[in-house]
């Protein structure tokens, strides 16, 4: 099974990460990363480099796709040679899958149109401009495309991906193996569940989250 994550300049690291923590403890899979050319890729923060394994035109074929997202997609939004590989691409693939901001992506290549789809909250109405429906959900499955909330939830992602691939046990055993069992000190996570004046603030200054 091949399992192709995609990288580019700026991208978050986690919403790659993630993912590949899960898929890559597949049994039988080949998991590389890609990006417009091989080699070292900035990540959001300035401080943590990625690296591509291949040159996106150099893959023809893929069981899984996963597009990553991150504060400021306004390039990959535009990026037509990305959007051509992704539009190519998608005819070989068992899933198609995003995180976070990731589904813009998706939907800038035509790939969302009436589908279910979700992204980073603060993010979640951008999908009608591409003509999906937003499903305020972690993980929402719409035929072969799986979309991811925000960051993190790229961990629930690629266990719902494990669990459709390799079955329940499996899927089960990795999440033990990576002892993904959340605790965090905060129940805040989400706007429904943090403090009304958090998600305001966050809200009225979402420049610091997504900068588009």
């Amino acid at each position: 099974m091949r399992i192709v994550i995609v990288l580019y300049r700026r991208m978050t690291a986690l919403d790659a990460v993630g993912p590949y923590e899960v898929l890559s403890r597949l049994p039988g899979a080949e998991l590389v990363t890609a990006s417009h050319t091989k080699g070292p890729v900035e990540t959001d923060t300035g401080f943590l480099t990625l690296h591509a394994d291949e040159a996106l035109h150099t893959i023809g074929n893929a069981d899984v796709v996963v597009v990553p997202g991150g504060p400021d997609i306004t390039d990959q939004q535009q990026d037509r040679e990305l959007h051509e590989w992704l539009r190519t691409i998608d005819p070989t693939t068992t899933w198609t899958a995003s995180v976070c901001t990731g589904s813009l992506i998706l939907g800038a290549a035509g790939l969302l149109a009436g589908r279910r789809a979700t992204s980073h909250w603060l993010a979640m109405s951008e999908l009608t401009r591409h003509g999906a429906t937003p499903a305020d959900e972690r993980v929402v499955r719409d035929g072969k495309y799986a979309t991811a909330a925000g960051v993190s939830a790229g961990i629930d992602l690629g266990l719902t991906l494990a669990r459709e691939i390799a079955g329940e046990a499996v899927a089960m055993g990795i999440q033990l193996a990576i002892e993904y069992d959340p605790q965090p000190p905060f129940d805040a996570g989400s706007p429904a569940k943090a403090p009304r004046e958090v998600t305001a603030f966050l809200t009225a200054n979402e420049q610091l989250v997504l900068r588009r």
